[in-house]
């Protein structure tokens, strides 16, 4: 994907997971199935996950060389990163630290939503500064899969929102 397609995507599944969210029942927001978290705790996950990105492209590209290092593979398309990820999670992989919500109540939502909203628009303003050959030179650091590029932490950004979404159409079915 270029950074158009990127940005376009980046947006569309956050808009898709948001107005998902938004369109349950205030009820079913914070409400629990079987264990697993609630509507409202995935959206509070996204947040907490797509916050550092945005920070990240902030970062001077030296600081970022400088902590992760450079690249030693050739970069992994969408799909080969989506697989990888879906790996991680099969051998047991599950969030942890500062990415596991707490309990969100339903009347939090609208905020949080909306702190995802401007996240988001963060980070695809932020892309601006970045050219292609930039996101296949520097590292970020994810908590399963590794150090992995940043066009690679794009492509998760992207289909991390779609596995959530889908857990929640899932778990309110």
């Amino acid at each position: 994907m270029d950074r158009a397609q990127l940005i376009a995507e980046l947006k569309l599944n956050h808009e898709r997971f948001l107005a998902r969210i938004l369109a349950l029942p205030v009820a079913q927001l914070d409400a629990t199935r079987a264990g697993k978290w609630t509507p409202a705790q995935h959206v509070d996950h996204i947040q907490r996950a797509t916050a550092p990105v945005a920070m990240a492209l902030m970062v001077p590209k030296w600081f970022l060389r400088w902590r992760f290092g450079r690249p030693n593979r050739a970069v992994r398309d969408y799909d080969a990163l989506v697989q990888r990820y879906k790996e991680k999670l099969a051998d047991g992989g599950r969030a942890s630290g500062r990415f596991v919500p707490p309990v969100i109540t339903a009347s939090e939502v609208p905020r949080i939503a909306a702190s995802v909203q401007r996240v988001i628009g963060t980070l695809v303003d932020r892309l601006d500064k970045w050219s292609g050959s930039d996101l296949d030179s520097y590292l970020l650091p994810h908590p399963l899969l590794g150090k992995i590029t940043v066009r690679e932490m794009l492509y998760f950004t992207i289909y991390h929102v779609q596995h959530h979404q889908a857990l929640v159409e899932r778990d309110t079915a």
